[in-house]
C-alpha cells in the first residue's frame, strides 16, 4: 500500500502530543492532519476535515476515548494510546486497529502503522466515482478530477474536459477519494494531488485555476510539499 494516511491525534497531555507529532513526521507516508486536546474537539474537527487515522487518548477531560467511541458510529481506523492497559479489551470490542500502551517505541508505532495498511482497502488510478448530476448517473476516473468546489449541499466535479454539479457535501466526498491522489485544502476545496503545478503563496495552480489554501489547512499542506 502506497497512500499516505493524514492523521488526527486527540490527546490532552502536550508531551504524549509531541511524541505522536515526531513518530509521525519520521513515519513514511504519514501526514498530520490536525491535533486535539481532547474528543469534543475531534468531534469538531472530523466534521469537516478529514483523517485517515485517529491516535486516540483514553483518560481525557470532558469526554473520554471511550466514550468518544461509543458517541460515533462512522470514525476513521482508531490507535488507542493509554497508560493504562485496563481497557484494552473494551477498545477491540469496538473495533480500534491497535492499542499502544505509553510510553511506547517508535518500533511499536510503526507496527501499528502497518496493521493499519494491511486492513485498509487499497486504491489505484484505475478507480471511479459515480456522481448524479442532470438527471445522469456518470463515472468519473479519478485520474481525470483536477479539483472539486463546494458551495453549500452542492460539489462541483473539475475534470480534464468537462465539470459536473452534484447534490452532495464535500465533507462526504472527500470520505470517497484516496488520500494518497486527493487533499482537502480549503473548507470548499479538495485538489487532485497529481496534477497539481505549483505552490505558491497561499494558492496552489492547477491548469488554468488558482485554487486557496484555508488557514487551517496549511499545515496539511505544507506537511505534503515538505515530504
Amino acid at each position: 500500500m502506497n497512500k499516505s494516511l493524514n492523521c488526527l491525534i486527540v490527546d490532552d497531555e502536550p508531551s504524549a502530543q509531541e511524541v505522536l507529532k515526531q513518530y509521525i513526521s519520521d513515519a513514511p507516508q504519514l501526514i498530520l492532519a490536525g491535533c486535539c486536546d481532547d474528543a469534543l474537539s475531534a468531534s469538531e474537527f472530523l466534521k469537516d476535515q478529514h483523517a485517515d487515522l485517529v491516535f486516540l487518548d483514553i483518560n481525557m477531560p470532558k469526554l473520554s476515548g471511550i466514550g468518544f467511541l461509543k458517541s460515533h458510529k462512522e470514525l476513521p481506523p482508531v490507535i488507542l494510546t493509554t497508560a493504562y492497559d485496563d481497557y484494552a479489551l473494551e477498545g477491540y470490542e469496538l473495533d480500534v486497529v491497535d492499542y499502544l500502551l505509553k510510553p511506547f517505541s517508535f518500533e511499536r508505532f510503526l507496527k501499528a502503522i502497518d496493521k493499519v495498511k494491511r486492513t485498509s482497502p487499497e486504491n489505484d488510478h484505475d478507480s471511479v466515482i459515480t456522481v448524479k448530476a442532470d438527471r445522469k448517473s456518470y463515472r468519473i476516473p479519478l485520474s481525470d478530477i483536477q479539483y472539486i468546489e463546494s458551495a453549500g449541499d452542492y460539489v462541483t466535479i473539475h475534470t480534464t474536459d468537462r465539470k459536473l454539479t452534484t447534490y452532495e457535501t464535500l465533507k462526504n466526498l472527500a470520505s470517497k477519494l484516496p488520500s494518497h491522489m486527493f487533499l482537502r485544502v480549503h473548507k470548499s476545496f479538495i485538489v487532485a494531488l497529481p496534477v497539481i503545478d505549483y505552490l505558491e503563496g497561499n494558492s496552489i495552480k492547477i491548469g488554468d485555476a488558482y485554487i486557496p489554501i484555508g488557514t487551517t489547512y496549511q499545515e496539511t499542506v505544507k506537511e505534503y510539499f515538505s515530504n
